[in-house]
């Protein structure tokens, strides 16, 4: 699977994607990622992406042209009024606050796809226009405002990565995770539940000093499966 990461700061996230599960999946070629310049696309001697909005006030936004060239260099594909790529495989995405908040639904849906194409704002924002008329979607990873776009694109290609068999190694090690597993309610319903249970590993006791005793829970020491199970479905 392939990401494209636009910015202006293209080595801003060098350090993150080539270290840990990001560095070890791309060295095994199950994923690529490549950021790429947004100067690049732009025109003058200063490559100028940005300009006063339109109507007054604050700030600055990135111009919808240079980033229609950069999308259209690197899709190659001309896009229509809709921004639809005729390569359905290829999703172009914006990382707005205003976009639909992300979550592991949505990684499991961007999963399907060959290459995911990112654009990072800066400044006040970005031209409408990429929104409507470039972009297949905006998404946003909380209420809260950022410096940029880049840190929530790679917290929505880790997501993904994640995903992607042979990235972790076992494909089990998804199996129990939070905002992902199933469990039976009281009724005998199958519902998703929001958090993993609670987990703990040696030491059994922990004593920071002579009065302070943190103890592992009794149960999950028992070799009972059967109540350890009942006890973690209870602690989600």
């Amino acid at each position: 699977m392939k990401f494209d990461i636009i910015t202006i700061f293209p080595k801003i996230l060098d350090s993150y994607i080539n270290e840990s599960i990001l560095g070890r999946a791309q060295k095994k070629k199950f994923i690529k990622i490549k950021t790429h310049d947004l100067r690049k696309w732009a025109d003058g001697k200063h490559k100028k992406v940005d300009d006063k909005p339109y109507g007054g006030g604050p700030g600055m936004l990135f111009k919808v042209e240079p980033i229609y060239k950069a999308v259209q260099s690197l899709v190659k594909n001309k896009l229509g009024k809709t921004g639809q790529s005729s390569r359905r495989k290829t999703k172009i995405i914006l990382m707005s606050a205003k976009g639909k908040t992300f979550n592991q639904q949505i990684a499991k849906q961007l999963v399907k796809y060959e290459r995911l194409v990112f654009i990072c704002g800066r400044y006040e924002g970005v031209d409408e226009r990429v929104a409507k008329h470039i972009a297949h979607m905006e998404l946003s990873v909380g209420n809260y405002v950022l410096a940029g776009g880049e840190l929530p694109a790679i917290m929505v290609v880790e997501a993904v990565s994640r995903l992607i068999s042979g990235v972790l190694g076992k494909m089990e090690s998804l199996g129990e995770e939070s905002f992902d597993n199933k469990i039976s309610s009281s009724n005998g319903l199958i519902e998703n539940s929001l958090v993993e249970y609670p987990q703990y590993t040696r030491p059994e006791i922990f004593s920071s000093n002579k009065k302070t005793k943190w103890r592992v829970p009794k149960i999950l020491i028992s070799g009972n499966h059967k109540k350890i199970k009942e006890w973690r479905d209870s602690k989600r």
